[in-house]
């Protein structure tokens, strides 16, 4: 079956840089759309990036420029690099995926991970 491992997080400065990864299996991910979504204590979920299948790319307003969404199909591997933290960047940090892009983009992912924490504090 589809499963999806998140790993990476921990805690950074303001201003620092963290890698995020989500191991995929059960499926490849040069065939299904994939995201990552965050969500920080007392607010809804929110998407951070998002990858389709064809590799096209978009992002939130909030993280454009600072963040950048990638895949190793290889490794079977999604990426997000996060440079210039914020501490409004906290939050627990979701990797998701689907055949269907626009179920991504519109955070109704069939398959989700179990998250990993980002904290950004001085």
């Amino acid at each position: 079956q589809v499963q999806l491992a998140e790993s990476g997080g921990g805690s950074v400065q303001p201003g620092g840089s963290l890698r995020l990864s989500c191991a995929a299996s059960g499926y490849f991910v040069s065939t299904y759309s994939m995201g990552w979504f965050r969500q920080a204590p007392g607010k809804e979920r929110e998407g951070v990036a998002v990858i389709a299948d064809d590799s096209s790319t978009s992002y939130a307003a909030s993280v454009k420029g600072r963040f950048t969404i990638s895949k190793d199909n290889a490794k079977n591997t999604l990426y997000l690099q996060m440079n210039s933290l914020k501490p409004e960047d906290t939050a627990m940090y979701y990797c998701a995926a689907d055949n269907a892009r626009s179920r991504v983009v519109g955070g109704l992912a069939r398959y989700w991970g179990q998250g990993t924490q980002v904290t950004v504090s001085s």
